[in-house]
């Protein structure tokens, strides 16, 4: 009997060293870390996926922007955090394969310290000028209109992907002029809807309903196609800066160490969200593409692009700060 009762006492005393999360999760609110602005194009999708998250989840999934570095305050955030499922984070392709060749050091390892969960959409960006200020209506015209006074003009980015696809563009069109970076792609808008900015490059996302607006104007998207939402806008190489192919992705992380049934939770949640009919109208609505994937299809397009967006970093002349 007393062989029973310490074999109990051990066993109760292990199911109470692991985490509840692993067996329960989740058992109370979830908060994910997003290290853009309120109101920008990425915060809107994560606003989307964090709703269905709750429904699939059954608890609340609490939205928290931390905008800074290029998602680096964020990211590093929940690289710190405790791998108990309860810190995730929602970031595009930046902190996952670019900043790397754009910082010197960065605070996280973007592989050892997270567990990929899953993607959730592939996008382009938008080459966008002031339909106020300026008449330009072509790349070819904001190319001719730039080489006439290098230097004199400045565009703005306000995150990796605007900043390369500004960067790329400089270098395969051979143009010279002056990045203003911001801490969001907002307030670059805000900027060039008034004049003080001569172009940005702007995700799909948040372009599409300035658009709809009139006040900016769409030269051209980055990616290899059109996207379903813009389809007579033409792509950079269609436009004549020939070899431009640039496109990003957005998903979710966790810490590294999570247990394995907190990620198969997530995971399964985030597909099924992602799969939805209505997600998919939302994303192509604002310029996304719905990409569901597991963690082995995150893990493999950070990898893919980590090495891609290193080659043309590199190749726009572009150095780590």
């Amino acid at each position: 009997m007393k062989k029973r009762l310490a074999w109990l006492g051990a066993a109760l005393t292990l199911a109470a060293a692991v985490p509840a999360a692993a067996a329960d999760y989740p058992t109370r609110p979830v908060r994910m870390l997003l290290g853009y602005p309120a109101g920008s194009g990425i915060d809107n999708v994560a606003r989307q996926v964090a709703a269905g998250l709750e429904k699939e989840l059954g608890q609340p999934v609490v939205l928290e922007n931390k905008p800074g570095v290029l998602g680096n305050l964020a990211a590093d955030t929940v690289a710190k955090a405790a791998p108990d499922g309860y810190t995730i984070l929602f970031t595009p392709n930046s902190t996952h394969a670019a900043n790397v060749h754009l910082f010197k050091k960065l605070p996280f390892d973007p592989v050892k310290d997270f567990m990929p969960v899953g993607t959730v959409a592939s996008l382009g960006f938008v080459l966008l000028v002031s339909s106020e200020h300026t008449k330009i209506d072509t790349v070819a015209q904001l190319t001719a209109m730039l080489k006439q006074q290098p230097g004199k003009y400045s565009w703005g980015s306000g995150n990796a992907t605007g900043q390369v696809a500004g960067e790329l563009y400089k270098t395969l069109a051979g143009v010279d002029t002056v990045n203003v970076p911001y801490k969001g792609v907002p307030p670059a808008m805000t900027d060039l809807i008034g004049g003080r900015l001569t172009f940005v490059f702007a995700d799909a996302t948040l372009a599409i309903p300035q658009l709809k607006g009139g006040r900016v104007k769409a030269l051209a998207v980055t990616g290899a196609t059109r996207p379903t939402s813009l389809p007579d806008v033409p792509t950079m190489a269609e436009a004549g800066v020939k070899g431009y192919d640039l496109a990003g992705w957005f998903g979710i992380f966790l810490p590294a160490n999570a247990p394995a049934d907190v990620q198969r939770a997530l995971s399964t949640a985030l597909h099924k969200v992602v799969s939805t009919p209505q997600m998919a109208q939302f994303l192509r609505t604002i310029g996304a593409e719905p990409l569901p994937g597991g963690p082995k299809d995150l893990a493999r397009v950070a990898e893919v692009d980590t090495e891609k967006w290193g080659k043309i970093i590199r190749a726009a002349g572009m150095t780590a700060e």
